[in-house]
């Protein structure tokens, strides 16, 4: 089936889906989702975002350019993470509506209709939620614990086991441009936007090729990201724990008290309990004050998401 011809200034739907070592699912996704896209009778672009691959991603996604002029290709300078390269691509967007997604089919093109579907009833922001997320023990008390602190201490809700799999509108995407986020966590900022919000349910499925890039430190380099970059309540703990502290220490010193009275010894309330108690305290939450003056610095510095080093099949205008 040809392909039919791209409105340059704005088609209707934009797919970005980064890439990092894709080779063996570069093709096929794209197959996949140019599929559903001509099956709606919509114009789209598809928008390949490179994060530096060390493999033959790049030659293929060249070689799907040439053949379809509505796919795209960004190729970064360098490898600039899992929040910032996804994000730049889809500022890149020029869609009325931007849908992003994996390369790995871990995400189903699938659910490319419903979601225009529910774009076209009126939705601004279509989600979806893996049903299950089968990963090891460590991994799930990892993301447990991130859900349970962006549940508590967060300044917005985040929706669990959403990765950012799903569509947003043109005016959702300009609004979390304005966040201006140096390090942005996407699905975060989509709640933040305040649009209206759907979700949709779907199994987990196994990656169709390939090594996935999620390990511990990547998940915690998205949990620490996010609280550092969406909390204040956090920033303000310290306080609250500083307020716990000093009733604690003035138990303490009862303590103590008492304990001398009572001929007993007192160095133990003193020692054991306060210090270590205290240089906990300073450690962790010095920690999480440099990560947020690291990301004042960025966004004082303006840093771009990414630099990119080739840009194939994008019109002049873009």
């Amino acid at each position: 089936m040809n392909a039919p011809a791209v409105a340059v200034n704005r088609p209707d739907i934009s797919v970005v889906i980064p890439c990092y070592n894709e080779e063996d699912n570069a093709a096929a996704i794209c197959a996949a989702t140019t599929a559903e896209l001509e099956r709606l009778d919509v114009s789209y672009e598809i928008i390949f975002i490179d994060n530096d691959s060390t493999d033959r991603t790049v030659e293929i996604l060249r070689g799907l350019c040439r053949e379809n002029p509505n796919v795209r290709l960004i190729v970064n300078s360098r490898n600039y993470g899992q929040m910032r390269s996804p994000t730049h691509g889809i500022y890149q967007a020029r869609g009325r509506a931007v849908i992003g997604m994996c390369a790995d089919f871990q995400d189903p093109p699938t659910l490319i209709p419903y979601f225009v579907e529910r774009w076209r009833a009126g939705v601004d922001i279509v989600l979806g939620v893996r049903e299950t997320e089968k990963t090891g023990p460590v991994l799930t008390v990892m993301r447990r614990l991130s859900y349970w602190l962006a549940r508590n201490f967060g300044d917005y809700p985040v929706v669990p086991n959403a990765t950012g799999f799903g569509l947003y509108t043109a005016r959702v995407v300009d609004a979390t441009r304005r966040l201006a986020e140096p390090e942005p966590f996407f699905r975060a900022m989509l709640v933040e936007t305040g649009y209206r919000l759907e979700t949709i349910s779907y199994p987990r499925a196994p990656r169709a090729a390939g090594k996935s890039k999620n390990n511990f430190f990547a998940l915690f380099d998205f949990a620490m990201s996010a609280l550092a970059s969406s909390s204040k309540k956090l920033l303000r703990m310290p306080l609250y724990i500083g307020a716990l502290g000093a009733v604690l220490t003035l138990v303490m010193l009862i303590g103590g008290v008492v304990a001398f009275f009572l001929g007993k010894p007192i160095a133990g309330w003193f020692i054991a309990s306060v210090v270590q108690a205290e240089f906990a305290m300073l450690f962790g939450f010095i920690g999480l004050l440099g990560d947020n003056v690291r990301i004042i610095s960025e966004r004082t510095r303006r840093t771009p998401l990414v630099l990119e080093r080739e840009r194939v099949n994008f019109p002049p205008d873009y």
